[in-house]
């Protein structure tokens, strides 16, 4: 293929007065509680939920944190929050820690772009909307074992870095740079901008996923287990590839289909270092 041209363009929580947390201690509940996290910042916070109907002077400042954080903040009936949380005292609020810290997006695309041209090009991976942790946690073992440079998932609707995650990816998290992007459309862009291909993958593309050439810069675009990648997203990518199914079903788990890409393009990237090698010789 041709160098790209130029692009144009449910919870941990912690305690109100003795920060003690509700079964986990990835959830922490409690106004006070929880806004002192968001202020330290020592541990990511993947998101806050707060109470439907919760006075609006009291969370202002959660709020506002939350915004300039860029913590995903979701409002819940209290029975939402109770079957979180059973009898403790919540306050209506709570929020939950991260399994792992997130990369910065800008600093991981900086990294992929600065492998341009090197002997292991970017190799990345884009979610679209994985809501299971542990088609989650899968993908980011196999993403881990296969090379991949870096994985961005989005803020909302979409399941994030929880401990079920970090069980499922046994030991991933502490290898793999997990990045949170606000709009995938718009990282799809920047993606592009920085001369990496975006490949979608899509059960009716015309193209086998053997068909793409992996050597290039690229990253790969996996939909939501039930819809697959979401309209925008998928005209967005430069193409998109299938793979073939000979069964009865009409589509794999996403786990196993993130797998079967990666493999594919490790395979082909193989083979080049070791036709590189042998002409050194």
């Amino acid at each position: 293929m041709s160098p790209r041209k130029p692009h144009k363009s449910t919870a941990p929580e912690f305690s109100e007065s003795d920060n003690q947390s509700a079964n986990s201690t990835n959830i922490v509940y409690g106004l006070n509680s929880v806004l002192e996290a968001v202020r330290a910042g020592r541990r990511s916070i993947d998101s806050i939920t707060i109470l439907e109907g919760a006075r609006p002077d009291r969370i202002k400042e959660l709020i506002e944190l939350a915004r300039q954080r860029r913590i995903p903040v979701h409002r819940v009936p209290r029975l939402n929050l109770d079957r979180n949380l059973g009898d403790a005292k919540h306050q209506g609020v709570m929020a939950r820690i991260a399994a792992a810290r997130y990369a910065a997006a800008d600093d991981l695309l900086d990294l992929l772009e600065q492998k341009i041209g090197t002997l292991d090009p970017p190799f990345a991976l884009g979610l679209d909307g994985i809501e299971d942790p542990r088609n989650m946690g899968s993908i980011l073992r196999t993403a881990e074992c296969a090379g991949v440079h870096g994985v961005f998932v989005p803020e909302r609707r979409a399941t994030g870095l929880t401990d079920v995650v970090a069980k499922v990816a046994a030991g991933a998290l502490e290898y793999v740079q997990v990045a949170r992007v606000t709009n995938l459309v718009r990282l799809i862009e920047q993606l592009k901008e920085r001369n990496i291909w975006v490949v979608g993958a899509a059960g009716d593309a015309k193209q086998l996923h053997t068909e793409w050439d992996w050597n290039q810069p690229s990253a790969i675009m996996l939909g939501n287990e039930g819809q697959g990648l979401h309209r925008l997203v998928r005209e967005t990518c430069d193409t998109l590839v299938r793979i073939p199914l000979v069964g009865h079903l009409q589509s794999l788990n996403v786990s196993v289909a993130a797998g079967v890409i990666m493999y594919e393009a490790r395979r082909q990237r193989g083979e080049t270092r070791a036709v590189l090698r042998e002409d050194e010789e």
